[in-house]
């Protein structure tokens, strides 16, 4: 399908998006991001989202603590930090003019 790699560089794209609008409200174990994400068809792989998490931590936007886990070893719960939650509004923004001008576009050619 020639949409495919399309599809594909779509998706990517808005990851980063999807990962701190889901770390929101509270914090995140790791495997839990990776169902959810999974779940909405946005993450392919696990190897995918391992590398995204690391940027966002060293930019400052996310952070992370280990939990006790009485099954077996540690967890690791993120959670956004302040700086985060700042890049999330101004995301949250940009997306509502993105996703309009997109669909305004899409409007304007079945018109046609």
């Amino acid at each position: 399908m020639k949409a495919k790699n399309t599809i594909s560089q779509m998706r990517r794209g808005i990851l980063e998006f999807c990962i701190i609008s889901l770390l929101a409200d509270h914090e995140v174990y790791t495997a839990e991001l990776i169902d959810r994400l999974k779940a909405a068809n946005l993450l392919v792989t696990d190897g995918t989202l391992y590398p995204l998490l690391s940027r966002l931590q060293k930019s400052d936007i996310l952070q992370y603590r280990w939990v006790e886990s009485e099954s077996g070893p540690p967890r690791k719960y993120y959670s956004l930090t302040d700086e985060g939650r700042e890049v999330l509004a101004e995301l949250d923004l940009s997306w509502l003019d993105i996703n309009g001008s997109v669909e305004q576009i899409r409007r304007g050619n079945k018109s046609e």
